[in-house]
């Protein structure tokens, strides 16, 4: 009887044990959905797929016995082309999740899709609020940033360190209205002033005659409310116009490390930007930075960092679940804290936001930089709870 209760009790023991983890298809296989040529393939591209790589094998390749894939796709910053490949990707390629996403119109089509299939998708590069707001859904994170923490954290801090006047150029797309409507709202609340706003199309070449109406406003800070490529040309044309020589600032709503290094410190210097990530900030960052470096011969950005940060999370979530099952992984990585080189203070909300701190960083000048890559000064920190708000009403996942 003894005897017969003990195999018993070894076989239940057995059920919950890796040897009968659920593995779908006997393979974690991830698709990094990106541009890999076009104007966004510098800050994601290759180097988010070498990010996810990079988090595959230092994690050791496997989880629960069963090989952890890495398949890449180029959605050339078109919707339809990113809804369709991540459609084939869960339908026959068997992905389990997909990652990265630059441009907020693809991302948004790709979490309808897997929201469709029901399978995870983790965006780093796209910034619309409302993923976690109005189309939040349960297979759905944000891991980055949003438009509202990098407004909120560079127009709150700006305005603290006596930027009590602006004047925007904004990209004339919904990612750039985004920007400059939470902006706004926190330069009002402050009691700045904004004295106007110019607003070129997305991809213009010459943009010589906004720059100029925002020099002739005399505000004291210029918001650059967009992205690459109208955000490299903005801050090259005002260096060249005496911008930053007259006196004004230039806060840049969004702009990563790599757009810096295209600038060069003599164009870039003194510009204000926030960012989730900055590989010079402490040993744990410059520990993963330079092993990232000797792959890219660059420095990552935030979105790159971030990759390499949910991925890890994620392949930790199905060895903690034994199982792959997306909304089981998903609850595994709400259960604890996500601390790690890239996120400090951070959590993942039932909404799908990764809450975390920021920094607001200034560029420094060609004399203030030491060595190579050496482009910021910290010049405060922002909490997460701040930056990223209360969840949004509009999601019934965050507010329940």
């Amino acid at each position: 009887m003894f005897r017969g209760l003990t195999l018993a009790l070894g076989a239940l023991a057995l059920l919950g044990s890796p040897a009968s983890a659920q593995i779908s298809d006997d393979v974690v296989k991830i698709g990094v959905l990106t541009d890999m040529n076009g104007p966004a393939s510098t800050p994601s591209g290759q180097g988010s797929v070498t990010a996810a790589q990079m988090a595959v094998e230092d994690f050791g390749g496997s989880v629960l016995g069963k090989p952890i894939a890495v398949i890449v796709g180029d959605h050339q910053l078109k919707p339809d082309i990113g809804a369709a490949l991540a459609r084939r990707w869960y339908d026959i390629d068997q992905v389990d999740l997909i990652v990265d996403v630059p441009v907020s119109a693809v991302g948004l089509a790709v979490q309808n899709v897997a929201n469709d299939k029901k399978r995870l998708f983790i965006t780093h590069s796209t910034g619309a609020a409302d993923f976690h707001g109005k189309f939040c859904s349960p297979y759905t994170m944000q891991w980055v940033f949003d438009t509202r923490a990098l407004a909120v954290g560079t127009a709150q801090e700006v305005v603290k360190r006596g930027g009590d006047s602006w004047f925007f150029i904004t990209d004339d797309i919904a990612f750039g209205h985004a920007l400059e409507r939470d902006a706004s709202a926190v330069i009002n609340k402050a009691g700045a002033k904004i004295l106007g706003a110019a607003r070129p199309p997305f991809g213009t070449s010459d943009l010589s005659s906004f720059v100029l109406q925002a020099q002739a406003s005399k505000a004291k800070i210029i918001g650059i409310a967009g992205g690459p490529p109208n955000n490299i040309n903005e801050i090259k044309t005002a260096g060249e116009f005496g911008v930053f020589k007259g006196g004004q600032q230039m806060a840049a709503l969004l702009a990563l490390i790599t757009d810096v290094d295209s600038l060069g410190l003599p164009s870039a210097q003194g510009l204000l930007l926030t960012t989730a990530f900055y590989w010079d900030m402490d040993d744990k960052t410059r520990d993963w930075s330079k092993r990232y470096f000797a792959k890219m011969k660059r420095m990552p950005t935030m979105w790159q960092a971030g990759v390499y940060s949910s991925v890890m999370v994620y392949l930790n979530a199905i060895r903690d679940a034994g199982t792959d099952e997306p909304l089981k992984v998903a609850a595994k990585m709400r259960e604890k804290p996500i601390e790690d080189f890239f996120a400090r203070n951070g959590h993942l909300r039932e909404d799908g936001l990764m809450v975390h701190d920021l920094m607001l960083v200034q560029v420094k000048s060609p004399d203030e930089s030491k060595y190579p890559w050496d482009y910021y000064k910290i010049l405060a920190k922002i909490s997460g709870e701040d930056a990223f708000g209360p969840p949004d009403p509009a999601c019934k996942l965050g507010n329940k």
